[in-house]
């Protein structure tokens, strides 16, 4: 099977006509379940695969019991045993540990949070700024830097913005520390422009070009980072007035910001950007299908919003979006380990994650990790077969604490092999397929394992 297959009729997602997809109005309509498009385990699956590294079969069957928008509300607003878990695992103290105990933290508040759309929108974030501990060196600007994203993560962009640019890990990251009058620093402002919210270059059509960028970084001038503390100094700031993207004024690094955020060209960036992260990335959507989304968004950027509509829609539950993303390494691991519901040590975790190529706090360019097919090789592919077999098995480095037999016990399942089934694949293998795989009595580990290296478990 293909990593990225072509919907088929017969797809769990049920049937939709072409016309539909292609359609604005339908497609970011409320998904309301019907008899061609009925509400089921896979479904509620895919739901929290792209919201929250996958669910445990309690979650799984609440969901199908009170149906996809009850489902997405919980999602997205969960209940108040939030407030509890954030005392709980925000304490993590920088100034003793290494930014390996910081990922290894990260990853523990991943399994364990009861809001994990928050983390996997964190994640996203992570990978769209790509502020990295190579260049920082230092894990307690990183660790206020993840505590930013996550702040941030499901609210509105300005905000965010405003913060990710007076971050000291980021100004660090990007080379950009020292914003001299006499020499100001073009490197964050070229980042702001196009990476983070207009996308492109500038070659001839693009958003923006080299003198917005020169003009931008004048905006910047008189901030520093000493001693990873963020210092203003007036007299090195240029008070000069300057043009940027067509606006003139004596601006400075809040107006930069603003301006550049409310140019046409940032909210449909942003939009596909996230239409890649939770629809799918097999498939890049028209500008028609962009559009509402996109002036929606532009009228307060507010990120939770814009995620709750694409999870709501027809166009989520649909076939154009069923397995249209290749699971990350993280990704990956943590819906292998959360529906098992045990811990597990994730400072081994972030040694694995790293020999699969993707380590936490050290996205490997500015532009984060690539993602879709460059996750899949021949190579990683045998990487990620043995993390799951190390992940199941029965000793060390994780000691045997996933045990697909204590949860077929605890769930008081009679059939173990299509409970493993349903719990990671929601049933997308077919009998035949099936019954290719190890025999599952006395040996449910190394059966469960199997279904772990299908192609369907490495798509989301």
């Amino acid at each position: 099977m293909p990593f990225a297959a072509e919907a088929k009729p017969s797809s769990p997602a049920g049937k939709v006509a072409a016309e539909q997809l292609a359609d604005p109005q339908w497609a970011w309509a409320r998904y309301d379940p019907d008899a061609d498009r009925p509400w089921n385990l896979p479904l509620a699956g895919h739901l929290y695969r792209r919201a929250a590294f996958g669910g445990n079969w309690g979650q799984l069957q609440e969901a199908l019991a009170d149906g996809p928008q009850e489902t997405v509300d919980r999602l997205v607003r969960p209940g108040s045993d939030v407030a509890e878990f954030n005392r709980t695992y925000d304490g993590f103290d920088a100034d003793c540990g290494s930014m390996e105990a910081l990922s290894a933290w990260w990853l523990r508040r991943a399994i364990s949070s009861p809001h994990p759309l928050l983390e996997k929108m964190t994640l996203f974030w992570h990978n769209h700024f790509a502020v990295t501990n190579a260049n920082v060196k230092d894990v307690r600007p990183m660790c206020n830097h993840v505590h930013l994203l996550r702040t941030h993560a499901l609210g509105q962009l300005e905000p965010m913005l405003l913060a990710v640019s007076s971050d000291p890990a980021m100004l660090i990251s990007s080379d950009s520390s020292a914003n001299r009058k006499s020499q100001p620093t073009e490197h964050y402002a070229r980042l702001l422009m196009g990476q983070y919210c207009l996308g492109g270059d500038t070659g001839k059509g693009g958003n923006f070009s080299e003198t917005d960028i020169s003009e931008a970084a004048r905006a910047f001038t008189g901030w520093f980072v000493l001693k990873n503390r963020l210092r203003f100094f007036d007299r090195e700031h240029d008070e000069g007035v300057k043009k940027i993207l067509g606006q003139q004024g004596r601006f400075g690094s809040e107006d930069v910001v603003r301006i550049v955020l409310r140019h046409p060209a940032s909210p449909p960036f942003l939009v596909r950007k996230l239409y890649r992260w939770l629809i799918s990335e097999s498939d890049e959507p028209s500008d028609a299908l962009v559009a509402p989304l996109a002036e929606s968004f532009a009228e307060d950027y507010d990120i939770g919003r814009l995620v709750e509509t694409m999870l709501r829609s027809n166009l989520f539950f649909s076939p154009a979006a069923y397995r249209r993303r290749i699971k990350s390494p993280i990704e990956f691991a943590l819906s292998i380990v959360r529906p098992m519901e045990e811990l597990i040590s994730t400072t081994q975790l972030v040694l694995d994650l790293v020999g699969l190529g993707q380590n936490l706090g050290y996205p490997p360019t500015s532009n984060g990790w690539d993602g879709g097919r460059s996750w899949i090789s021949r190579v990683s592919l045998i990487g990620r077969n043995n993390l799951a077999q190390s992940l199941l098995a029965a000793k060390k480095p994780y000691s045997g604490k996933l045990d697909p037999t204590a949860l077929v016990t605890k769930h008081n399942r009679t059939d173990a092999a299509q409970f493993v089934v349903d719990l990671y694949l929601q049933g997308d293998l077919d009998e035949r397929r099936q019954a290719s795989l190890p025999e599952s009595a006395g040996q449910l580990r190394n059966f469960t394992q199997a279904v772990l290296t299908l192609p369907e478990f490495q798509l989301a």
